[in-house]
């Protein structure tokens, strides 16, 4: 049910799709074996927050062996039916730092108040509300440079 929001955050943290599969199979083996009880309604955050932990996890530890280019982000585009300028906004976030990015995904992709995102990420809602301002500074000034040489 909740499989393709855990890959998306997965594959917006590690940039493969390989290493995104095998996170979202790693959380879900998780939660299969443990004798975890989830709120009702929080079903996603907490999924969610397990990707975001295992990504950060895995991308800390020595599991990356052969890291691919987001450049497969276009067999993902393909699976999803997006418009050009879907395109160009789903390349351009791909390109922020990962903390940028992630809060960019979780908020405007999955929906979650800074709160939860704060919740989701362990940081504080500040932080959060810093790291989309800045996020949509960069993404502001790479479509307004676009706008004066497309002119």
């Amino acid at each position: 049910m909740y499989a393709d929001d855990a890959f998306r955050l997965a594959y917006s943290y590690l940039g493969s799709r390989p290493d995104a599969e095998d996170v979202v199979q790693d959380v879900f083996v998780k939660l299969i074996k443990s004798d975890i009880t989830i709120k009702k309604g929080k079903e996603k955050s907490y999924i969610l927050t397990m990707v975001a932990n295992r990504c950060r996890d895995f991308l800390r530890s020595g599991d990356i062996v052969f890291r691919a280019p987001f450049d497969d982000a276009t067999q993902v585009e393909s699976e999803i039916d997006f418009d050009e300028d879907d395109t160009e906004m789903l390349s351009a976030v791909s390109e922020l730092p990962e903390k940028l990015r992630i809060a960019i995904h979780l908020h405007y992709y999955e929906g979650y108040s800074l709160n939860e995102i704060a919740d989701i990420l362990g940081i504080a809602p500040s932080a959060v509300s810093m790291r989309l301002t800045r996020a949509k500074e960069v993404l502001r000034k790479r479509f307004m440079e676009g706008r004066r040489y497309a002119g």
